[in-house]
C-alpha cells in the first residue's frame, strides 16, 4: 500500500523546529496504522529536513550557531544575493542538511530512537509556511 499526503506547516521562525508529532499525527490521519517506511520531502530549497537530539533545545541552538558560521551571511563570493543576504547561505544550509528522509514506521508512528527527533531546519529569517510531502509504504 502506497499512501501520500503534502502537509504546511505554519511559518517558523529561523532554527530548528521539532516536526516530529506534526509527522505522526499526519502518518494516523492518512490511515498508516502498520509497519512500513515514510518517506519525507520538503518542497523548498531554503529550508531542509534532519533527525538529531530531541530533548534538549541547547542542540537545536548549537545547530543553528555552528551552521551560521560555517555558512556566514553577507560572504563576498556569493553572488545569488536578490533575495536578501539570509537566501544564498539558506541555499547552501539545506544542501548540506538535504531535502528527504526515509524513516521506517511500527503500529503508525516514526520509529525513531529514543533522543531523536525530526527536525524542520529553517534557514530563512522569514521563510514563510513550508510545504512536506509524506508518502507511506506499508503493508
Amino acid at each position: 500500500m502506497v499512501l501520500q499526503r503534502e502537509i504546511r506547516l505554519s511559518p517558523r521562525r529561523r532554527g530548528f523546529h521539532l516536526i516530529t508529532r506534526e509527522i505522526d499525527e499526519t502518518l494516523r490521519a492518512m490511515g498508516a496504522s502498520g509497519d512500513g517506511l515514510a518517506h519525507l520531502f520538503i518542497l523548498h530549497t531554503s529550508a531542509s529536513l534532519t533527525i538529531n537530539e530531541n530533548a534538549s533545545p541547547d542542540v537545536r541552538a548549537d545547530l543553528e550557531r555552528y551552521l551560521n558560521r560555517a555558512v556566514p551571511e553577507d560572504a563576498p563570493y556569493f553572488e545569488h544575493t536578490d533575495e536578501g543576504p539570509d537566501d544564498m547561505p539558506a541555499h547552501v544550509k539545506a544542501s548540506l542538511l538535504g531535502a528527504g528522509l526515509v524513516v521506517p514506521v511500527s503500529g503508525g508512528r516514526l520509529r525513531l530512537g529514543t533522543w531523536q527527533g525530526v527536525y524542520l531546519g529553517e534557514h530563512r529569517d522569514h521563510g514563510g509556511s513550508r510545504r512536506i510531502v509524506i508518502t507511506v509504504l506499508a503493508e
